[in-house]
């Protein structure tokens, strides 16, 4: 798989990414939630931190977290060019491509999203306020929409700690630039022979 496929396929997910994003933000209320199946609903959040919520504490927090980001997008981004380079496995090349698409898919929440958009909190958003956005650069939030929550009901009394709780199953809400990330971490796993094949020893 060449450079400029791979870079294609990068810029595809990136709009796929970009365009839900922008559309849930200002078409949405911070919290809104429409119900598409029983299992899938859009319901529109807000991540200021890392995967699953979690955030580095402090005052500096957020701009320390964006800038991991981007220095780890440029580490992939050379292991992308680097494997193209080598000839690898299109398993690999696709993985790779994936998980740079979405990593940068966030950065871009994470970087300009505070600069570009109105607050959400009551009221719809607005793409490039008069006023400005609802904070600086480096510090905007990620936009989550998609929720699958599977199964919810009590758990038995039997499971240890978490019996007789209300639990849902997949509680997460992430976006685009996650199922990126994940489907290209899948592959790596999944094809794990394909994409890191050994090279066979010459007699």
């Amino acid at each position: 798989m060449s450079l400029k496929k791979a870079t294609l396929f990068i810029i595809l997910v990136l709009i796929i990414d970009q365009i839900s994003k922008v559309y849930i933000k200002t078409n949405f209320v911070l919290g809104e939630e429409v119900k598409v199946f029983d299992w899938f609903r859009i319901l529109f959040v807000e991540n200021e931190g890392m995967a699953w919520g979690a955030k580095i504490p402090g005052q500096y927090g957020k701009l320390i977290l964006t800038l991991f980001r981007l220095v780890a997008i440029c580490f992939i981004g050379y292991w992308l060019w680097d494997s193209v380079r080598k000839k690898s496995s299109a398993f690999l090349i696709v993985a790779i491509s994936l998980i740079f698409a979405g990593a940068f898919g966030n950065i871009i929440d994470s970087v300009f999203y505070g600069m570009i958009f109105s607050d959400s909190h009551g009221e719809l958003a607005t793409l490039f306020p008069a006023d400005g956005g609802y904070g600086t650069l480096f510090h905007g939030k990620v936009v989550d929409m998609l929720y699958f929550p599977l199964w919810s009901g009590y758990l038995p009394e039997w499971i240890p700690v978490w019996g007789g709780q209300y639990f849902t199953f997949f509680e997460p809400v992430f976006n685009i630039a996650d199922s990126a990330i994940t489907i290209g971490v899948a592959i790596l796993i999944i094809f794990n022979k394909k994409a890191f094949p050994k090279e066979k020893k010459e007699e």
